[in-house]
């Protein structure tokens, strides 16, 4: 665990946001761990649909990068993978290891920073972040370190934001809206006053640049709409701005041999 003193600014303060709020995750994550399949971002869409998991996962080794509550990393170890989940937040972690107790499904836990994981090079076959990392940890750090973790072949999957979400989101807690707000050349760091967290985005060519750079070939790219029966909104979005447009992206690269 790293010292608090020694964390970026943006990591103490989404370690703070989520310290405080993590008991609104219990029971969002108790159903995810409770799930026979699993379902994937804000709309729930299902894995049969997105194939985010590889195949063949048993006996690989996973990372989860941001593990929150730990679902996707219980989902991974159902199916023989050697699981591992880091995040920033001891009281998301608490909740996680309840989970472990509760589900009968152990495995590994570490409190600290995704964009600095104390694993070895090389050692996963798959990193993996829905929301997590992808959106709060600085991508100009963490798929470096995401790149260092994996063995040549080894797969990079996560779930975020999409960057049109964010150039349309209000400095306050607001669902989106059909105007550009923020500027998309020079996008990265993003602070929202209402809570002090702090999340991260890039514009579509950047993130592509990044994961080559990093030795990475992009597979795909998602954009993510909510589904015609989708009647729950979101404090940040409604589900008629996103079947209009795309809420949240997945990217699918591996890394280069």
């Amino acid at each position: 665990m790293t010292e608090s003193a020694e964390l970026p600014d943006h990591v103490q303060r989404n370690r703070e946001h989520w310290d405080d709020t993590a008991s609104a995750w219990v029971e969002p994550g108790r159903r995810s761990w409770a799930a026979p399949e699993p379902s994937w971002g804000i709309w729930s869409l299902p894995e049969t649909d997105l194939h985010l998991l590889p195949d063949g996962l048993a006996g690989m080794d996973t990372i989860e990068l941001g593990c929150g509550t730990g679902y996707v990393s219980a989902w991974l170890a159902r199916r023989g993978a050697k699981a591992v989940g880091i995040d920033n937040s001891a009281a998301q972690l608490a909740t996680a290891r309840g989970f472990q107790q509760e589900f009968d499904i152990e495995f590994p836990l570490i409190h600290g920073n995704a964009e600095h994981v104390p694993y070895p090079d090389g050692s996963f076959d798959l990193a993996i972040s829905e929301y997590g990392a992808a959106i709060w940890c600085d991508p100009y750090a963490w798929i470096p370190e995401a790149a260092r973790l994996l063995r040549p072949g080894g797969r990079l999957v996560f779930l975020g934001n999409h960057t049109l979400l964010q150039l349309c989101a209000p400095d306050e807690l607001a669902p989106a809206g059909d105007r550009l707000l923020r500027d998309y050349f020079g996008l990265h760091r993003l602070h929202w006053p209402d809570d002090d967290s702090v999340e991260f985005a890039l514009p579509y060519g950047e993130w592509f640049r990044l994961l080559r750079a990093n030795g990475f070939d992009i597979e795909d790219l998602l954009e993510l709409q909510a589904p015609a029966d989708a009647s729950r909104d979101f404090s940040f979005v409604t589900a008629a701005w996103s079947r209009r447009w795309p809420s949240e992206h997945v990217f699918k690269a591996v890394k280069r041999a």
